[in-house]
């Protein structure tokens, strides 16, 4: 934390859980609520010319609300970092969620599929492309919903999703053909690319496109050409191929998307884009109750929290929000009382609402006392807490869909007949045992300008 003052006081540190190239990602908890968070810490220098996608970034947080992107909490600026308090998904990155299972059946990837895409419609209805879809920019909660992050290569075109970009960016394996030849193109075509891209990934475990070498990489999106394995319904060949169009203009658009067949299958309805959880909206019992901890009417806590800073009024509020809706207990740990190191040290946290009362008896665990008293008391909480949804289903488990025998995995025939390389020694050693390339992250391959095929590899043209 020494490292780090500005964060002093409002969260405690944990691990690091993520590194990129200009940031890095730590585990911490909030004090005042006890909820954990994740802070992504970017250090301006090492920005360099990207420090205007920070602010691209921002914009786009600050924007969107909806239950299939990672929410905002607070921003914090010093002279030397930028640090994005940001929603905490505790189950990981979707790609390693692949690789664990290898690869997903039908229903639980159109379960997944479907909560993607609509993050990515609502995403578009904003004005915004997000230009970096793949699994791992995708995180699962702890109920296994899917949850869109990293907002970096975002743009929000000024004449409209109608309106041109130019920079080419993303991960090669991900990028359209359009990216690779460095054309002028519509952000929302390039995002289903990726998509059909990912929707691939998540049904056969492997990408469509992939090779040890960028340049061959390349070759192969310009050419469109890419394995069906034998376990691929036709619906599901006939909807990726309809997104993986080389030509953008006969590529599905998210509308169609939506309302697509294979999407609806086992679903009573098309996907909505309206799956916005509004964080911004007034709630009595989380103003009250700031306002109670603050010692301000709620008139006046309310005023301050509806100019909407992203301060840590602003944390705090969403905070208590996202535990209401949950279903748990609103609550505030008072000053001194951090529930972080109360839990870990054992402490008992006391109540500013009743005395102290006397010890009720101390128990000898393996030589540490230990109060036999519960110690998760807060200092403030909610006395009319909501009822939790006692259902017990998962974000993977669609409604009214037939169970599907799982599928022997094995080498089925090419889509466009491409003919298959000889294995080369580097090839080799990314093959899975069944012959499969392993499904395997490409942390600092070259983005397509740096394609010799790209007519700006040695310039990036700005938006």
């Amino acid at each position: 934390m020494a490292r780090y003052p500005v964060l002093r006081g409002l969260y405690e540190l944990d691990k690091t859980i993520g590194c990129g190239g200009f940031a890095k990602v730590k585990l911490a908890t909030h004090i005042l609520t006890g909820e954990k968070v994740a802070i992504k810490i970017m250090e301006k220098r090492s920005l360099g010319e990207n420090l205007h996608r920070v602010r691209v970034e921002l914009e786009a947080l600050q924007t969107l609300s909806h239950r299939h992107i990672s929410q905002l909490y607070q921003v914090l600026e010093t002279e030397s970092h930028f640090f994005l308090v940001v929603e905490y998904c505790s189950g990981g990155e979707l790609f390693d969620h692949i690789v664990d299972k290898n690869r997903l059946n039908e229903k639980e990837s159109r379960a997944a599929f479907r909560q993607i895409l609509s993050a990515v419609a609502y995403l578009h209805s904003k004005g915004f492309v997000h230009r970096d879809l793949k699994p791992e920019n995708v995180l699962l909660d702890k109920d296994l919903n899917m949850k869109l992050i990293d907002f970096g290569l975002c743009a929000k075109p000024s004449g409209g999703l109608t309106g041109f970009l130019y920079t080419s960016c993303g991960s090669p394996t991900y990028a359209a053909p359009e990216l690779v030849l460095g054309k002028k193109y519509l952000g929302h075509e390039v995002d289903v690319w990726s998509m059909g891209v990912l929707l691939y990934a998540l049904l056969c475990g492997f990408l469509p496109f992939d090779d040890d070498k960028i340049d061959t990489l390349y070759k192969k999106i310009l050419d469109g050409k890419y394995e069906e394995p034998s376990w691929l319904t036709m619906e599901s060949r006939r909807l990726i191929r309809s997104m993986l169009q080389i030509d953008p203009k006969k590529r599905i658009g998210v509308e169609e998307l939506l309302s697509h067949p294979w999407v609806m299958r086992g679903f009573r309805e098309p996907v909505s884009l309206n799956n916005s959880c509004n964080m911004k909206e007034h709630d009595s019992h989380c103003v009250n109750l700031l306002a109670r901890h603050k010692n301000v009417t709620t008139e006046e806590m309310w005023e301050l929290l509806s100019k909407w800073k992203y301060d840590y009024n602003t944390a705090t509020y969403f905070l208590m929000l996202s535990r209401k809706r949950r279903g748990l207990p609103v609550r505030i740990f008072g000053p001194g009382a951090t529930p972080f190191r109360n839990y870990r040290n054992i402490t008992p946290l006391a109540t500013a609402l009743e005395p102290q009362k006397p010890d009720r008896g101390v128990q000898d665990v393996d030589g540490v006392q230990a109060l036999s008293t519960p110690i998760k008391r807060p200092i403030l909480d909610d006395s009319t807490p909501v009822v939790p949804d006692k259902r017990e289903r998962t974000v993977l488990t669609p409604v009214n869909e037939e169970w599907a025998p799982a599928v022997t995995r094995h080498r089925g025939p090419q889509h466009g007949n491409t003919p298959s390389t000889a294995a080369t020694a580097a090839a080799a050693a990314a093959t899975a045992t069944d012959g499969k390339r392993r499904f395997t992250k490409r942390l600092h391959s070259p983005g397509p300008d740096q394609s010799p095929l790209s007519p700006r590899k040695a310039t990036l043209l700005s938006l």
